[in-house]
């Protein structure tokens, strides 16, 4: 829900939604902070608690070291949660299950198109 450009910030989105990414999973986003180096626990069963939809995709919590037991962050460039939202907002779009399904979609849109223009002919 911090990241989810579908949400608001009454529903719980925490950084802009124009850096926001639409439905990310707590997979891609434990891939896209294990990738920099955090150390980081997902928690499967655990969910957000404003979420109405009960659906596995929208389960599961990722938490991540930020700071060392000496108070010092772990990784000097994401000093905060915040920097941290938005490294994974902006990484995610990047990773190659979203561009995959990208394209997939991309070609399902022009079959589709082509299939009605030949319905609304038969139609007259």
């Amino acid at each position: 829900a911090y990241l989810n450009n579908k949400k608001t910030i009454a529903e719980g989105r925490r950084i802009p939604i124009d850096k926001a990414v639409e439905n990310p999973t707590s997979t891609e986003i434990q891939d896209v902070c294990a990738a920099v180096g955090f150390n980081v626990l997902v928690e499967k069963n655990k969910m957000y608690p404003r979420e109405w939809n009960r659906d596995v995709q929208y389960r599961g919590r990722v938490r991540i070291q930020l700071k060392q037991d000496d108070g010092n962050p772990c990784l000097p460039q994401f000093p905060t949660r915040k920097s941290v939202m938005l490294y994974a907002a902006e990484t995610i779009p990047k990773l190659k299950t979203r561009t995959q399904k990208m394209g997939a979609g991309e070609q399902s849109l022009q079959q589709g198109e082509g299939g009605k223009k030949g319905k609304g002919k038969k139609k007259k």
